[in-house]
């Protein structure tokens, strides 16, 4: 059987993590590299960068910041924020990146997840689908119960799109995993949008991740289990220290759930990234 993979997410604005609500009212959480180390230590199965403001900014991702943090894990690390060519995946790629996603570049211009693909394998292309519910009028016109966002660090554009529809089509083009972001959930702490993750879940053959609304282990062990997710992303309970990625792991292990056992530090550190 699988196991199920626990994700802290590094939202980075500025050079500093922080933590909003519904992608608005900031709060700092500390330094990338500092979270980002101590993350590693703790268990953590992956993790995940997102530079926030790049795509509302029009600017490119912070390298310099991906490059430090990936000296300090060793274990996979997505990069996400300001990537809108093959030439920015393969940028972060070099820094240290294990996998690259996108968001509003990919909805501008879809191919980009195709030619990505095609260049460094599917394996290497997270779609992440920010998705906000449709008001009762919005989904009778349009049939979308869940449309898709963009610019979500800024000013959230709205985009049109069906969001299952969406993953497909991103499925389709040659993404290896979805990130499912419920703009109505996120920071709210009263669990993921479970409806949704069952939809893209059921649409896609490729790991779905979920994300927004996780407040404690319950909503992990819930998204994993009635949301169908592969795996579970959260910030928050972690960052602010009320749970450790140990605790979440016991707890859904305690449940049934397959978890990784975390790697012994020097089996980590002395784990190799493969050259590009």
């Amino acid at each position: 059987m699988l196991t199920r993979r626990i994700i802290p997410c590094l939202d980075v604005k500025a050079g500093r993590v922080v933590k909003g609500v519904s992608f608005v009212n900031h709060r700092d959480a500390g330094d990338p590299v500092v979270l980002a180390a101590a993350y590693n230590e703790a268990g953590a199965d992956e993790l995940v960068f997102y530079d926030i403001t790049a795509s509302s900014d029009e600017r490119a991702i912070m390298v310099e910041v991906v490059e430090r943090t990936a000296r300090e894990v060793f274990i996979p690390l997505t990069v996400g924020g300001g990537i809108r060519t093959t030439a920015d995946m393969y940028r972060m790629l070099r820094a240290g990146a294990d996998k690259v996603s996108i968001n509003t570049a990919a909805v501008i211009n879809p191919t980009l997840i195709e030619e990505g693909a095609v260049r460094f394998g599917s394996q290497c292309i997270v779609l992440s689908i920010d998705a906000r519910r449709s008001d009762p009028a919005t989904a009778a016109e349009t049939g979308a119960t869940w449309l898709v966002y963009t610019h979500t660090g800024g000013q959230p554009r709205h985009t049109g799109l069906d969001a299952v529809a969406w993953a497909r089509r991103g499925v389709e083009l040659g993404a290896g995993e979805i990130v499912i972001n419920s703009m109505d959930a996120d920071g709210q702490r009263t669990g993921y949008d479970l409806e949704l993750l069952r939809a893209i879940s059921a649409a896609v053959h490729v790991p779905v991740i979920a994300s927004g609304g996780a407040g404690s282990p319950e909503d992990m062990y819930r998204g994993l289990a009635d949301g169908n997710a592969d795996a579970v992303l959260a910030a928050s309970i972690f960052h602010f220290g009320e749970y450790t990625i140990g605790a979440v792991k016991d707890y859904l292990r305690e449940r049934g759930v397959p978890v990784r056992q975390p790697a012994p530090p020097d089996v980590l550190r002395g784990a190799a990234q493969s050259p590009l």
